[in-house]
């Protein structure tokens, strides 16, 4: 031992060291706590994820590994519980008036409708599209992510809405 009662380097147990020896032993413990084995094998393999992203796998400038990964584990099992206390809890609101199944029926074909012309468009007008509509991203962002100018957007989604438009037509 060195002074200060640190071990030397080459003494110390390194990350893959303390998950051979100890994983088992840090989930029978998150069993107990949060009820289910898979949650529990999840807990303990985010604390093991979390100590190898502060340090690595050599511990060098961790004293107390395994104290560490025993209080991470059980900080995670307090989240994991909290959530399914939280989603336990959760009752969705109330449908007042929910469609009748007529309404439901007619929306579907619509819907069936939009989907079948909109695999008649061009792929870039269907991604605009897609973005623009379903992702509910704006033109500087489409043009972000699609690699394109504001404009070459604006345009293509001013073609796919006509195309789109004239296809729904012929179908009905």
């Amino acid at each position: 031992m060195l002074r200060g009662g640190r071990k030397p380097a080459e003494e110390r147990p390194t990350l893959t060291d303390l998950y051979h020896a100890h994983r088992l032993g840090l989930v029978r413990m998150a069993v107990l706590l949060v009820d289910h084995q898979d949650l529990a094998e999840d807990v303990v393999q985010e604390a093991f994820t979390q100590l190898y992203q502060r340090h690595g796998e050599d511990l060098d400038d961790l004293d107390n590994a395994l104290g560490y990964l025993r209080t991470a584990v059980v900080n995670g099992a307090r989240s994991m519980l909290r959530r399914r206390r939280t989603a336990r809890e959760y009752v969705p609101p109330h449908e007042a008036d929910a469609p009748s199944a007529e309404d439901h029926a007619v929306l579907n074909d619509e819907h069936r409708r939009v989907l079948v012309a909109l695999q008649e468009l061009t792929p870039r007008q269907r991604e605009v599209l897609v973005l623009r509509y379903w992702s509910d991203m704006s033109e500087a962002q489409i043009a972000e992510a699609l690699g394109l100018s504001r404009g070459a957007v604006k345009s293509t989604a001013s073609r796919a809405l006509d195309a789109l438009e004239k296809h729904l037509e012929k179908v009905r």
